[in-house]
C-alpha cells in the first residue's frame, strides 16, 4: 500500500460520547482522571489511524489539562484530530466537552495532546502522510505543533536545546 503525500486534517476527525457512571468516579463523584485518559487515548488512536491508515501506538501524552471536574451522570464528548505529522509520528489534539443535559450546549472542560507513531506488523515505525490544515483553528494548532514537539523532545532528552530551532526563534 502506498502512502498518500498528504491528507487534510479533517480526514482524521474522531468523536465519541460517554456517560459517566458510578464505576467511573472517585469518592467525590468526579470522573477518574485515568478513565478520561483511557477515553482520550482511544479517541486519539482512531484519529491517528484515520490519518495514517496504519496500526498506531501511543508514544507520549504531551499535555492533559483538567480545567473543570466532570461529574457523575455527565455526558462527555471527545473530539480529536491530527494537528501535524512528522515523518512517522503524529501529534493528536483532543478537546473534551460536557453536555448540558437541559440545553444540549457543549461546555469545554479539558484538552489533551498525544503523540502516536504508525508502525508495521513487526512494530517498526512507518512513514505517514503530511497533515494539511484547512480551518483557522487547524492552522493555529499545526503552526504550534513543531514547537510542542521540540519541547517534548528536549524534556525527554532526545533533543539538545540548541537544536530546537523553533523554540530558539520564539525566545531568541
Amino acid at each position: 500500500m502506498s502512502i498518500t503525500a498528504s491528507r487534510p486534517v479533517s480526514d482524521s476527525y474522531a468523536v465519541s460520547t460517554h456517560v459517566v457512571l458510578p464505576n467511573d468516579t472517585n469518592t467525590l463523584g468526579n470522573l477518574f482522571g485515568g478513565r478520561l485518559l483511557q477515553w482520550l487515548d482511544i479517541n486519539c488512536a482512531i484519529s491517528a489511524h484515520r490519518h495514517s491508515k496504519r496500526v498506531v501506538v501511543t508514544v507520549a501524552v504531551n499535555h492533559v489539562g483538567f480545567d473543570r471536574p466532570i461529574k457523575l451522570g455527565d455526558f462527555v464528548t471527545i473530539q480529536s484530530h491530527v494537528s501535524r505529522a512528522f515523518g512517522t509520528s503524529m501529534e493528536i489534539w483532543a478537546d473534551v466537552f460536557v453536555e448540558d443535559q437541559q440545553t444540549g450546549e457543549k461546555v469545554p472542560c479539558n484538552s489533551a495532546i498525544y503523540t502516536f507513531v504508525a508502525v508495521d506488523n513487526a512494530g517498526r515505525p512507518m512513514k505517514v502522510p503530511e497533515a494539511v490544515p484547512t480551518t483557522d483553528e487547524e492552522r493555529k494548532r499545526y503552526d504550534g505543533a513543531l514547537r510542542r514537539r521540540q519541547l517534548r523532545l528536549i524534556l525527554s532528552g532526545k533533543m539538545k536545546p540548541d537544536e530546537a530551532t523553533e523554540l530558539k526563534a520564539l525566545f531568541g
